[in-house]
């Protein structure tokens, strides 16, 4: 059983922003039902261009409905530049905590933020599945590529592959990509370690 707190609690038992924005200026959809968790975020801005309505959908458990909750409540008010800052770690603050297992669920929003923003600005969204070369898969059963596992890492101060499942998922079915996540890590935190010398 998941040790969830109050706030927890309250965004998944009372889940503010529900639903979609009808004529939204951005919709971002990540994640994959068949994976176990979706995510569509909608938003519509205001005649200043800071976010006026913001409304998600979820399909996922009790960590992302109350994820994508508190992210609505956190960016209502934003431009999109402040709005495009915002960090899972922020979503996470809000909450007060997730269960480590739980933090792909923050990640998640995130990620469908980002992917309303690009909507918006007209770009194409960067978590759709990527080619090749934009990146080598590294977990087939959740579809998680080295960069993601990279990004991830780098934002949340990743350094094991258990870690990366509970941000992302990769590794979390089979478990036959771990050690290739495992020496994804050690050869980015050596090469940053050189880095700073």
């Amino acid at each position: 059983m998941w040790n969830y707190t109050d706030k927890v609690i309250d965004h998944f038992m009372n889940p503010r922003n529900v639903g979609e924005v009808e004529n939204p200026d951005g919709t971002g959809q990540v994640g994959n039902a068949a994976c176990g968790d979706a995510l569509k975020l909608t938003f519509k801005l205001d005649d200043q261009g800071r976010i006026a309505d913001v409304k998600f959908k979820t399909f996922g458990c009790a960590s992302a409905i109350a994820s994508s909750s508190a992210l609505t409540e956190l960016i209502k008010g934003m431009t999109l530049e402040e709005a495009a800052s915002v960090t899972n770690q922020d979503i996470v603050k809000l909450l007060g905590e997730l269960p480590e297992a739980k933090m792909h669920c923050s990640v998640m929003g995130m990620e469908a933020l980002q992917a309303a923003i690009a909507d918006y600005k007209g770009e194409p969204n960067p978590f759709e599945k990527l080619d090749d070369h934009d990146g080598k898969l590294i977990c087939k059963c959740f579809g998680v590529t080295d960069l993601k596992i990279l990004r991830v890492a780098k934002e949340n101060d990743l350094h094991k592959a258990e870690e990366i499942t509970n941000y992302c998922k990769a590794g979390g079915a089979c478990g036959s990509c771990l050690g290739a996540i495992q020496r994804l890590l050690d050869d980015m935190w050596k090469l940053e370690s050189v880095k700073k010398c």
